[in-house]
């Protein structure tokens, strides 16, 4: 299986064991850990950091050893922002989604699986990529 990319919600699904989500979200993340390797970004950490106090912190939410650090490809970059800027021409308004656009390209770029649980924006700009959620289970 290629390397697969972690969003941060199935990341924060997990570290606080979201009363909705994390039944899906903690065994998908522990099978694909077994089949794979697990990518995660500085915008996913960044993602995922924001709810803790200090770096020592996070890095017991996403080890080195479980998650591989990728760099953000500057090909990422452009597609990300191409696919920002059709996302405005059809009316999109939230102010900065750039991050899911960037983790959405970084996948693309790359060649990676993308595990989500919020597939929609991922489906409609980057159709390309081969997505896992909770409907393709």
């Amino acid at each position: 299986m290629r390397p697969v990319l972690v969003d941060s919600n199935v990341i924060i699904d997990v570290a606080t064991v979201d009363p909705v989500w994390s039944a899906w979200s903690e065994p998908t993340l522990r099978r694909l850990a077994d089949e794979t390797t697990l990518v995660i970004n500085p915008l996913i950490y960044a993602e995922v950091g924001v709810r803790y106090e200090t770096t020592k912190e996070l890095e017991e939410i996403v080890p080195s050893t479980l998650f591989r650090r990728d760099p953000l490809p500057y090909d990422a970059a452009f597609l990300a922002g191409r696919a920002f800027q059709t996302y405005r021409r059809r009316g999109g308004t939230r102010a900065s989604p750039m991050p899911d656009f960037y983790i959405g390209a970084h996948a693309a770029v790359c060649g990676y699986c993308l595990v989500t649980r919020d597939p929609r924006r991922y489906r409609g700009y980057f159709p390309m990529i081969e997505l896992i959620t909770p409907d393709k289970q």
